[in-house]
């Protein structure tokens, strides 16, 4: 398994994520009720973003001190181009955790805590998935062409039915856990379980945390086939995920009170999906070069978005 990961990279890639994720516990209020403000997702936003980027940059100063100046630039470039790709589809997550909260009517001041419990959860599951990818790839190149498939065809099914919404109603797995577990109908603060009359019950704050973490696992079937594309590098593959999942709680409250803005904005995840499959059914016919990828990707986000604000300017004249 080729990677430029050596243990210095490791360690202090490690060493930044258990930092953060401890401010986030102990400073920034992760292990009490909090209502996260507009203002603060903004700012941890742009923290989120900055050292994403600042890690893009030492990690080229690393490399272009230890292996040189091309390798460094075609890491870095790996780097940016999987971390955009994870962070434009990760706002289809978004939008369902949006459908969630609202269909358990989680209180804003408890969804912080979902969404934290939510993100240590994709990264183990994230982080054992793309060794066991990189490992079948290292020993089956022929998988590349079944995830580029899977995500062509993914592309094609997220652009088809992009309007329609999940029925959490007639969910299986909610009607699994209601059928199998005792459920109160109110939430009890932040706890996930309570007892009653000597009987543990599980609060709606656990059935969400359930789904949040199912759909975190299905997202990470689409978007980690997608970076695999780009670069079969686990240390890039596993830090770009990272790193977008990272700041992920943040942009859901950024993007919490304007997600409806963004109406095409799922047409344009799709055809990303479509391009990125199409990049890596061509792979050994065609290598299309990272910095082109990065910038179709960019150019699709950003027209999805200009077309999605454009279209809601129009319907308010119209009305």
């Amino acid at each position: 398994m080729e990677t430029i990961g050596s243990w210095e990279l490791w360690a202090g890639f490690s060493a930044i994520v258990i930092i953060m994720l401890a401010i986030d516990l102990f400073v920034v209020g992760g292990g009490k009720e909090h209502r996260v403000s507009f203002k603060e997702a903004a700012v941890w936003s742009v923290i989120w973003i900055s050292l994403s980027l600042a890690f893009a940059g030492a990690l080229w100063w690393y490399l272009d001190g230890s292996v040189g100046r091309e390798v460094a630039n075609s890491k870095a470039l790996e780097f940016i181009t999987g971390y955009l790709i994870e962070k434009a589809l990760a706002v289809d997550n978004v939008f369902i955790w949006l459908m969630l909260f609202s269909f358990f009517a989680v209180p804003l001041e408890l969804q912080k805590r979902v969404l934290l419990y939510g993100v240590l959860g994709a990264i183990v599951m994230r982080t054992i998935m793309i060794f066991a990818g990189a490992w079948l790839i290292t020993q089956f190149h022929w998988i590349l062409y079944l995830f580029g498939a899977f995500l062509l065809i993914t592309g094609v099914k997220m652009y088809w039915f992009a309007d329609e919404k999940p029925d959490l109603e007639n969910n299986k797995l909610v009607k699994w856990l209601r059928g199998h577990m005792k459920i109160t109908t109110e939430f009890h603060g932040q706890n996930f379980f309570t007892w009653k009359n000597g009987v543990r019950y599980a609060t709606p704050l656990f059935l969400a945390l359930v789904l949040v973490e199912v759909s975190d696992l299905i997202f990470a079937v689409d978007s980690i086939p997608a970076i695999f594309a780009i670069t079969t590098d686990p240390f890039i593959v596993l830090t770009s995920n990272i790193f977008a999942i990272l700041g992920l709680r943040a942009m859901y409250f950024l993007l919490a009170g304007v997600a409806d803005r963004f109406s095409l904005l799922k047409y344009g995840l799709a055809i990303v999906l479509m391009f990125i499959g199409v990049k890596m059914l061509l792979i050994d016919i065609y290598k299309i070069p990272v910095g082109f990828s990065l910038a179709v990707v960019a150019v699709i986000i950003g027209a999805s978005v200009w077309a999605s604000l454009r279209k809601e300017a129009r319907e308010k004249q119209a009305s």
